[in-house]
């Protein structure tokens, strides 16, 4: 054996680094594991630290702070007696289950897919990579069909085009993935993160009520960054150093982006229409000073207003209503039978979802009961007052921190049922309301995505690339990546920055500061 052959070739930093993360979190306990040790560990401190003095105000009635001890008989029986509200009770699951329901049938019915297919279909050939980026942003609204659908679409798009196919999976990594947390159309993420943060708030403040559209404002003017961001970093930096990797898949192997059929094109035209006939219903309900849809002051935003109360249920109609037509015209639903299977099969895949939020909502609730999270958010704002940083660097400290635990944690749910009871009470302390708290998580959360081989899809997205360059790996995909995650991490946080500082609103009814009641 030559010298050259016996020498192994020394992994690249980025590589070293990966490898490392990768040991670190599979050592981690699966997230419904880690919520059953995190409830374990609270009951256990609430019992260490019962009756010590720590010289710390409740906020919430201005008496001594103490921490309840959980292992008493009667947290014990208030505990298992509370058991089944605790999780029947808690925020995210209803209103993420509603939502899935009425998007479950417009993807088992193909009113997704089509629309997808339609969209790129007409876009310019300059307008490829913004075009690729955003439909893979809106694809949120179906949770994962934008990691199967529009990422192996992104490299048929860009290879049909004449370029390098590599740089389309890498734009439609980054809008589907990086850019999780940027979308202009609501979807299940939305009341999910909202429902988590509320809970938090709760913990220092019973009467905060959030709206599942808190940070909208923002995360629509994000989709505009993240898209025009993605485009620069596609066009300039990833496919330029992607002319390398040459093409020596099996090309006539690949999948094709098929053109709209006319049944197709019928039912889709149906569908939209139904969508425009919906909202225009809904605006000519809601328009009127005596409508339903209003509060009893007269106004359509505020949280009394059955409007808001209706968010989940309207995005649930948003996708059902077409998602039926479409499934009736083309002929996919023809029985109630199939479009109930279309519920159930979106249902089939929430299994997983359910077993976490079971868990979550006992630890949330142990948490809160006791005074734990009340007083590390007061030990923690009395740390960061003495440090007197401006608010601006706290919350960019909220947002690399978050970025880092995402390499370990993937789940966006159960990351923030981690961090919000800790973080909201802290920040809430210090002045900084649950909304900006929730739109820096997001960032965070957003943009280390595509950077993790422990992100569930990573490896998927590995396979997409090897179609075309057989020798693609890992490491392939996290060089294409990292210039995406670094310049989301970075430009994103100050666009919050800026946003913030001219004062735009994040969301519905949402604000910057938190004042106690």
């Amino acid at each position: 054996m030559s010298e050259a052959q016996a020498t192994i070739e020394r992994p690249s930093l980025v590589q070293r680094f990966l490898d490392k993360v990768e040991v670190v979190g599979n050592k981690l306990p699966d997230p419904a594991a880690l919520f059953i040790s995190l409830l374990a560990i609270v009951w256990v401190l609430s019992w260490a630290l019962a009756g010590v003095d720590f010289n710390a105000v409740d906020p919430r009635n201005g008496e001594a702070l103490m921490v309840k001890n959980q292992l008493s008989g009667d947290a014990l029986a208030a505990f298992f007696s509370s058991m089944v509200t605790n999780f029947s009770h808690f925020h995210p699951v209803g209103v993420v289950l509603v939502a899935m329901l009425g998007i479950g049938v417009a993807e088992y019915s193909g009113f997704i897919n089509a629309g997808l297919r339609a969209i790129m279909a007409k876009t310019a050939t300059w307008l490829l990579t913004p075009m690729v980026i955003l439909v893979g942003i809106v694809s949120h609204s179906a949770i994962d069909a934008g990691y199967v659908l529009v990422i192996p679409l992104g490299g048929v798009i860009f290879y049909a085009a004449g370029r390098h196919p590599l740089a389309g999976i890498a734009a439609a990594f980054a809008g589907v993935s990086g850019g999780f947390s940027a979308n202009f159309v609501p979807s299940a993420l939305d009341p999910m993160l909202q429902g988590i943060s509320q809970a938090g708030a709760q913990i220092l403040d019973p009467n905060v009520v959030l709206n599942p559209l808190n940070n909208y404002y923002f995360t629509t003017a994000s989709a505009l960054v993240v898209t025009a961001l993605g485009w620069f970093i596609t066009d300039k930096i990833v496919e330029p150093k992607l002319a390398k990797n040459e093409l020596d898949g099996d090309l006539s192997d690949l999948p094709t982006m098929e053109p709209l059929e006319d049944k197709e094109r019928k039912a889709l035209r149906w569908a939209m229409v139904s969508v425009v006939l919906g909202l225009g219903i809904l605006f000519a309900t809601a328009y009127p000073a005596d409508s339903s849809w209003r509060a009893d002051d007269g106004t359509l935003t505020a949280f009394a207003a059955p409007l808001m109360k209706s968010i989940v249920p309207l995005i649930f109609l948003l996708f059902l209503i077409p998602g039926l037509v479409y499934g009736i015209v083309i002929g996919k639903i023809t029985t109630s039978k199939e479009f109930i299977e279309g519920m159930s099969k979106a249902m089939s895949s929430m299994g997983y979802y359910l077993v976490i939020m079971f868990f979550i909502a006992q630890f949330i609730y142990a948490f809160g009961q006791s005074n734990l999270g009340v007083l590390l958010a007061v030990k923690g704002a009395a740390f960061l007052k003495e440090m007197a940083l401006p608010a601006g660097i706290t919350i960019t400290g909220i947002i690399i921190l978050t970025g880092f635990i995402n390499l370990f944690v993937g789940s966006a749910s159960a990351k923030w049922a981690l961090l919000a009871p800790i973080f909201i009470p802290m920040l809430m302390q210090l002045g900084i309301s649950p909304d900006l708290a929730q739109a820096a998580y997001r960032i965070g959360d957003s943009s280390t995505n595509i950077i993790t081989p422990l992100m569930p899809y990573f490896p998927l997205v590995v396979v997409f690339c090897q179609r075309y360059v057989t020798n693609a790996g890992i490491g392939t995909l996290t060089a294409m990546m990292l210039p995406f995650s670094l310049s989301f991490l970075v430009v994103w946080t100050l666009f919050l920055m800026a946003y913030w500082g001219l004062g735009f609103p994040l969301g519905l009814q949402a604000s910057y500061e938190y004042l106690p009641n």
